[in-house]
């Protein structure tokens, strides 16, 4: 296991044809010393160009690295959040630690930031929820966070070439499953956003809170059987956390078990009429969470913006349930006759979906690709019951989607994890909580 804090690379632009940012401090660029201000990049032909913002360059390369002296901080413009999803946007960001710019594909630029892990989940902690949630909670997060790094890290080692890359796999004609790794990431070791976890620098460190969090757990790591854990989370499992296998890749792991989300021990959910009943009730489980001032402490502003987020419904057109999947997978289906189950865990959410039309009927898996299919954006989670609305002839007129969560379910449910902490919850009986069986481990 890891025996020393390791310095992160973090992907916050990848392929962009510009960068435009601000070194706050002092920076040594280069053979150029204490280089501070705005400045634009661009790549030609496989050279980046780095310039004032009146387009005078003052350096190039394949690759630029920008280095703070004496603490300087350095701002990124533009900096995408909540790609894909419903709460994408942009916004202006500013980070500690290196900056490094790389060309890519003779024509585009990405922009990492070079990081020690302590000071990353400073901001991980502030960015995936607030820091103004209560300290237990945040020191659980932190553990987590720096958890599911380390492993993911060593993951990349043991693979032949170090990429970890999202695996496509169709068994039949009439059969679509994709599994979705921490993508194909080759110049960097992790993203900032939530196809990974969200890291928006110190933009959104308002506190000492997230601080003292990460000092307190200072390479403190969740372990099972001698290995740091996987340790998955999502912003709310619905009451009932999801396995491993029926959302990743088919392998059972100990610690990524369904769990209830409260001190009731819920059953799983085996048959669609255990799905009906138990996403159309409101059971008594932490991530119920409905209080307006506890949420607005809790989570980031953007994420208060989903209030529906335990219980949900989603309603489409037959028509426009048509024309989404169509081009969100990419096949002609015809005329829609009906979404039917084929396989759930035991939080409810599907693994695999049968998709009928009058041209074609594919089955579609697993859990994210469900979520891609049947919204603009991601469907909150596929832990959700289909009522349909039929014409006289039977005709499906209007499918109506009924959910339960925010997310994959599976290990740390993150609204649960806060409530648990208000209720008085310490950070290592939350984390024991969402992955059984696990140890604290204090590794450096």
């Amino acid at each position: 296991m890891i025996s020393q804090e390791p310095v992160i690379r973090v992907g916050i632009f990848e392929h962009y044809p510009e960068v435009q940012g601000s070194l706050q401090g002092k920076f040594a660029v280069a053979n150029v010393i204490g280089l501070k201000g705005d400045f634009v990049v661009r790549s030609e032909r496989g050279t980046i160009f780095f310039t004032n913002p009146s387009g005078q360059r003052i350096l190039s390369g394949d690759e630029i690295l920008c280095q703070p002296l004496e603490g300087g901080t350095f701002t990124l413009k533009g900096v995408k959040i909540g790609i894909d999803f419903h709460w994408e946007r942009k916004e202006d960001q500013a980070f500690e630690g290196r900056l490094r710019l790389v060309a890519q594909d003779g024509r585009t630029v990405s922009a990492i930031n070079e990081i020690g892990l302590e000071s990353y989940l400073k901001s991980v902690i502030s960015s995936e929820m607030s820091a103004q949630a209560p300290l237990e909670f945040l020191k659980a997060h932190a553990i987590i966070g720096r958890s599911w790094l380390v492993a993911l890290l060593e993951r990349k080692k043991a693979d032949e070439d170090g990429k970890a890359r999202p695996h496509k796999k169709t068994l039949r004609d009439d059969e679509v499953i994709r599994v979705y790794g921490h993508e194909n990431h080759g110049t960097f070791d992790v993203c900032a956003d939530d196809h990974c976890q969200r890291y928006q620098g110190v933009t959104k460190i308002i506190n000492d809170a997230a601080s003292q969090a990460v000092e307190a757990t200072r390479g403190i790591y969740l372990v099972y059987k001698d290995e740091v854990c996987d340790t998955r989370y999502s912003k709310s499992c619905g009451g009932l956390s999801e396995n491993y296998e029926n959302v990743w890749d088919d392998q059972e792991i100990p610690y990524l078990r369904s769990v209830s989300d409260s001190l009731t021990k819920y059953k799983p959910v085996k048959s669609e009429r255990d799905a009906e009943k138990w996403i159309h009730s409101t059971p008594d489980a932490y991530c119920a969470a409905t209080d307006p001032e506890f949420l607005r402490q809790i989570l980031p502003s953007f994420d208060q913006e989903t209030r529906d987020f335990f219980r949900w419904k989603v309603e489409y057109r037959r028509e426009e349930l048509e024309e989404l999947i169509t081009k969100k997978s990419g096949i002609d289906f015809g005329t829609l006759r009906d979404l039917i189950p084929i396989s759930r865990g035991p939080s409810g959410r599907i693994s695999k979906l049968k998709i009928v039309g009058s041209s074609k009927t594919v089955t579609v898996g697993k859990e994210l690709e469900i979520r891609k299919w049947l919204s603009a954006s991601h469907l909150y989670s596929s832990a959700f019951t289909v009522t349909t609305e039929r014409d006289a002839e039977g005709l499906p007129q209007k499918f109506i989607l009924t959910g339960a969560g925010w997310g994959h379910g599976v290990g740390f449910c993150q609204i649960g994890g806060a409530v648990m902490a208000s209720k008085g919850f310490d950070a290592e009986a939350i984390v024991k909580h969402y992955f059984k069986g696990t140890e604290l481990a204090k590794l450096y």
